[in-house]
C-alpha cells in the first residue's frame, strides 16, 4: 500500500449510463489534489452490460480498475471487496448514480486532515421518496446499537477513512457486510462535513424499503447483542407482571372466595405464550447467523478484474483469478 493517494471504491449495479459521467468527474476532480489516486469499481452482479462499460473505462484510463462479482452479494459486500483491493492510503467511497457529487470530496478530505478517522457525507436534503428516507431513518436507529447515537445520525455511502483502518476486519469473512460497524472496529474518531445531494439522472434506486429494513435487521443481529437484551428484558418485565398477577389470584381467593374463570386464564396464558414465543424468534435468528458463519460462506467471491495495473486480491476471500505477487 502507498503511504499517499486516494482509492475511491464505487459498488456498481445496473449503472451503465452514469459511469462514463462518474469517472469523467473523479479524474476532473482527483486530478487537482495532490498526489495520485484510482478508482475501483466494483460490479456487483449487474444485470445490464455495466461490467462491459467498466472494461471499456479501464482501457481506456490507465487509473480506472475494474472487480466483477460471481453475483450480487450487496452494496456494503461489493465495498469491502474494492475496500480489501485498495493500495493507497485514503479510501472515499461512493455511490453509482452521482447523486452524491463527487465535486464534494475535497470536503471530506480537508475533513479528514483535521485528525479524523473516518468523515461521512451528510446529505443537506435528501432527494429520496418518503418510504425510503422512512428506510433510512430505520437503518440509523439500527446502527445505534453499535455505534454512538450521534455518529449514526451522520452515516451515509459518501465516505472517506484511512486505509490501515481496514486492517482490523482483515479476516472478517461473514456473509453480512456492514462498512459502517467493521470501522468501528478500529476507530471512534468520526466526523461529518454537510455536502450536496443531487436528484438522480437515470434509473431508479435499488434500495426498496423492505432491503433496507433487511440491512437493519442484519445490522442488529448481525453484530450487537440489542435483541436478545431486550428478550432479557422483556421476560423480567412479565415475570414481574407475572408475580403481580399471583398476588391479586391470591388476594381476591381470601377476599372474595373466587376469581375470574375462563377469560381471566386464557388472557395470561396468551400474554405469555407470546412472550416465549418473542425470545424464542430472537434466539433462533442468532443462532441462524451462527449456522450461516459456521457454513463458511464468504462476504465475496470475485470472477474476473479488470485495469492495466494488477490488482492484489486478499488471501483470505475466494476468487478465480491467480493471485501471485499480491
Amino acid at each position: 500500500m502507498s503511504s499517499e493517494g486516494i482509492s475511491v471504491v464505487v459498488p456498481v449495479y445496473n449503472s451503465r449510463e452514469t459511469l462514463k459521467d462518474l469517472v469523467n468527474r473523479l479524474e476532473s476532480v482527483l486530478g487537482s489534489c495532490d498526489g495520485t489516486f484510482e478508482v475501483i469499481l466494483v460490479n456487483d452482479g449487474s444485470k445490464d452490460n455495466s461490467w462491459q462499460v467498466i472494461e471499456e473505462l479501464a482501457n481506456g484510463h490507465k487509473l480506472v480498475k475494474g472487480l466483477n462479482l460471481m453475483r450480487n452479494y450487496g452494496q456494503h459486500n461489493a465495498l469491502l471487496a474494492g475496500i480489501r483491493a485498495a493500495r493507497y492510503a485514503t479510501i472515499v467511497t461512493i455511490d453509482d448514480d452521482l447523486q452524491q457529487p463527487p465535486e464534494e470530496i475535497p470536503k471530506l478530505l480537508g475533513k479528514l486532515n483535521d485528525g479524523c478517522d473516518v468523515v461521512y457525507g451528510t446529505p443537506q436534503a435528501k432527494q429520496h421518496g418518503f418510504w425510503r428516507n422512512l428506510a433510512s431513518q430505520i437503518v440509523r436507529l439500527a446502527l445505534t446499537s453499535v455505534m454512538n447515537a450521534k455518529t449514526a445520525r451522520n452515516v451515509s455511502a459518501f465516505r472517506a477513512f484511512r486505509t490501515q483502518l481496514r486492517d482490523s476486519f482483515a479476516c472478517y469473512d461473514g456473509p453480512f457486510v456492514s462498512i459502517d460497524v467493521l470501522l468501528t472496529w478500529s476507530t471512534k474518531r468520526f466526523a461529518s462535513v454537510s455536502v450536496r445531494h443531487e436528484q438522480r439522472s437515470s434509473g431508479e434506486s435499488n434500495y426498496t424499503f423492505l432491503k433496507l429494513v433487511s440491512h437493519a435487521l442484519d445490522m442488529i443481529t448481525g453484530f450487537s447483542t440489542l435483541p436478545l437484551r431486550l428478550a432479557s428484558f422483556m421476560g423480567f418485565l412479565f415475570s414481574l407482571f407475572g408475580f403481580g398477577l399471583l398476588i391479586y389470584v391470591v388476594t381476591g381467593y381470601l377476599i372474595r372466595g373466587s376469581i375470574p374463570g375462563f377469560p381471566f386464564l386464557a388472557s395470561i396464558v396468551a400474554i405469555f405464550a407470546g412472550a416465549q414465543l418473542f425470545a424464542l424468534g430472537v434466539i433462533g435468528e442468532y443462532l441462524a447467523r451462527i449456522h450461516f458463519r459456521t457454513m463458511g460462506r464468504p462476504s465475496y467471491s470475485i470472477r474476473s478484474t479488470a485495469g492495466k495495473n494488477d490488482i492484489c486480491e486478499p488471501k483470505n476471500t475466494q476468487s478465480r483469478e491467480s493471485q501471485d505477487g499480491c
